[in-house]
């Protein structure tokens, strides 16, 4: 433990679970200073860039996450990509531990028969988020289309897809995104879980919205209303859950409104196959029917539909990228550790470090990583709600100061503050900061405010540290 000198941690990623973990820092009785490094020119991660620009009040976390930035003991160092343009060994020159929080953007596959065809939703939520990382346009010429996933994610996928562009272009969107979005010919959006209500992933509000727009039907067929026993303790013991199924039941039950749009919900079908034709183009998804098995889980029934459409998203899960210098789980796809402790090793054949419920009795007695930490989802995946990440941050925090007042970490040999903004420009390295982030903010909401909205995006990679730049 040094003297004398405030605790250097320096985060990686600068999304909510970065910044959750930079506040638990500046809120312990540890004199901290903490720098926030961000791959991407500007701040905010899944917010940004994983949500859908019809949802507003989600954004509006962005404005508590702002206050923690604010705060004098942080830092933002932003266009930094950690790994590739400095390393970990860098790093713990000037640190005495850092903490991972890169989140989760990759698409999982999808293994089935022809999947190799289907689109994972990732790489729409990029495009139509202005992620300059994803294509700049999109093929939207379908006019039937198929989401594979009942999940929060796939729900937005679907509502973008059936919603028009004009609906849209009220939002942050860039003309780039607005350009595909107008031409969209889908008038059919079906989305497919293999389970039943009682294990459907959206959130109420989520599964409310959907019914907002004018354009949209939406469609749930009165025969996946069904539960066992096992649906039915699901529904107790969760209010949320209960809600969902409650909305479900209301849209099966409800009068059609004769929007132009359709977006069906479809349940108890699992996907069994993607068809295409002899140019690889997609056709048809074939799904079986499952049935209930009475402890929530299902069954096949050996009974297969084909449903003709022209493209097959998959919206079944992220996964994060493996981070240079550091162990990695290959079957999770996340930093091996406990509780937010990296170890030095990935999971052995009986378990997986750091994830709940794993089988590994070992884990605890591996050896760690001194200083280094994980939190969010590259510690256990893409699972939760923005506010679940708090929770893995104050853990991940709490362990790192205990580790710290017994003297484990890096033992940095230039702790000081301004070594840091010497080592970034004596590498070339052009990063952009937190005052320049209000710089930038400030060029997006006059673009939009010159088209009567709230803000346009900076799609474009060097116009964003363009306008990042805070002289």
């Amino acid at each position: 433990m040094a003297d004398n000198r405030p605790l250097r941690v320096a985060v990686i990623g600068s999304g909510p679970a970065g910044i959750y973990a930079s506040d638990a820092l500046t809120k312990s009785d540890q004199d901290v200073a903490v720098d926030i490094y961000e791959r991407m020119p500007a701040p905010f991660g899944l917010i940004r860039y994983g949500v859908a620009p019809d949802h507003p009040r989600i954004k509006g976390i962005i404005k508590s996450l702002h206050k923690v930035l604010d705060k004098p003991e942080i830092r933002l160092f932003a266009n930094v990509n950690v790994g590739v343009d400095i390393t970990l060994d860098e790093l713990k020159q000037y640190y005495d531990a850092v903490i991972y929080a890169t989140g989760a953007t990759d698409d999982r596959e999808l293994n089935l028969p022809g999947g190799e065809h289907t689109i994972g939703a990732g790489e729409f939520v990029g495009f139509y988020d202005a992620n300059p990382d994803f294509e700049p346009s999109w093929d939207l010429q379908a006019d039937s289309v198929a989401v594979i996933g009942v999940g929060n994610v796939g729900l937005d996928v679907a509502r973008v897809l059936a919603k028009t562009g004009d609906e849209l272009r009220v939002t942050e969107i860039p003309d780039n995104v607005y350009d595909s979005l107008k031409d969209n010919q889908a008038k059919e959006v079906h989305v497919f879980g293999r389970r039943g209500p009682a294990q459907a992933k959206f959130t109420p509000l989520e599964l409310k919205e959907l019914n907002h727009s004018d354009t949209i039907e939406v469609v749930v067929n009165p025969e996946d209303i069904d539960y066992d026993q096992g649906s039915e303790e699901a529904r107790r013991s969760s209010k949320i859950q209960d809600m969902v199924c409650t909305l479900l039941e209301q849209y099966a039950i409800a009068e059609p409104k004769g929007a132009p749009h359709k977006l069906y919900l479809h349940f108890f079908e699992s996907p069994h196959e993607v068809k295409t034709d002899e140019s690889g183009k997609v056709t048809a998804l074939v799904t079986e029917r499952t049935q209930l098995t009475g402890d929530g889980r299902v069954e096949g029934t050996g009974k297969f539909t084909e449903w003709p459409v022209g493209a097959v998203y998959r919206a079944v899960g992220y996964k994060s990228d493996q981070q240079a210098d550091l162990p990695w789980d290959e079957r999770e796809n996340v930093l091996p550790n406990v509780g937010g402790r990296v170890l030095t090793e990935g999971p052995t054949a009986d378990g997986i470090a750091g994830v709940p419920g794993s089988a590994d009795p070992e884990a605890e007695k591996r050896e760690r990583l001194p200083g280094v930490y994980a939190t969010g989802w590259i510690r256990r995946g893409p699972v939760g709600l923005i506010g679940n990440t708090k929770g893995d941050a104050n853990e991940a925090v709490a362990n790192l100061l205990e580790d710290y007042a017994a003297g484990i970490g890096f033992a940095p040999a230039t702790p000081e503050l301004e070594a840091v903004d010497e080592f970034l420009k004596s590498k070339g390295i052009t990063f952009t900061t937190w005052n320049g982030w209000y710089a930038l903010d400030k060029h997006e909401r006059e673009l939009g405010e010159a088209e009567g909205r709230e803000r346009k995006k900076v799609r474009d990679w060097d116009e964003m540290v363009k306008f990042s730049q805070d002289n």
